[in-house]
């Protein structure tokens, strides 16, 4: 559906007083973005899973069903000072993920002219405005990015370098899929034995 929500399950550490050999253990801590301060992500700081989800809609186990984000690589920010041309053009890139409110007007991350742009249009301009992002339209911009040190074994062509991101369902189905999904082989039709010898006139 189009009323959707960010959520950030961040991995929190608690310190176990009582008396058995474990001294620690980890719990979750939900957190559901309010606005766009809050889903501005940089995927390096913390473990966590970061989600959208439909709070509209639920499992039977009473769980919101959604995707699961989940970077595949290349998660570098940018390390260029914000008064930098170059960063002020890509001002977004400081964080990997953001979340905004759908707005037709708002495309493209680096604006409407990106090499043209002071700044002020695009992606990092739109989520200051700090807009009310929960159970609405959004949208999750996802950037990707890499730190190219060059090296002896890149020239004349750089190899190879990917990255990217996954999303996931989370709480998508009802139970595992995998559990009813049969072995290779069963669904295939029996086989025929059969010989032939002699003429076939």
């Amino acid at each position: 559906g189009t009323n959707n929500s960010f959520v950030k399950n961040t991995i929190a550490t608690k310190r176990n007083e009582a008396g058995t050999p474990r001294r620690s253990y980890w719990t979750v801590r939900r957190e559901v973005a309010e606005t766009e301060a809050d889903a501005q992500v940089d995927v390096n700081a913390a473990p966590a899973d970061l989600l959208v989800v439909n709070p509209n809609k639920r499992t039977r186990m009473g769980n919101e069903v959604g995707y699961r984000v989940v970077p595949g690589g290349a998660t570098a920010a940018s390390v260029l000072d914000d008064d930098d041309y170059p960063q002020r053009r890509a001002s977004y890139c400081k964080k990997q993920v953001r979340v905004t409110p759908y707005s037709k007007a708002e495309k493209w991350a680096p604006g409407l002219y990106a090499d043209q742009s002071t700044g002020d249009d695009g992606l990092a301009a739109w989520s200051e405005r700090d807009r009310g992002i929960r159970n609405e339209d959004i949208v999750l911009w996802y950037t990707v990015g890499i730190h190219h040190i060059p090296y002896q074994d890149d020239f004349p062509v750089m190899p190879t370098v990917s990255g990217g991101f996954e999303l996931r369902p989370a709480n998508f189905f009802e139970r595992n899929p995998l559990l009813t999904t049969r072995p290779p082989g069963l669904d295939q039709p029996p086989l025929v034995n059969c010989s032939c010898t002699g003429d076939s006139r």
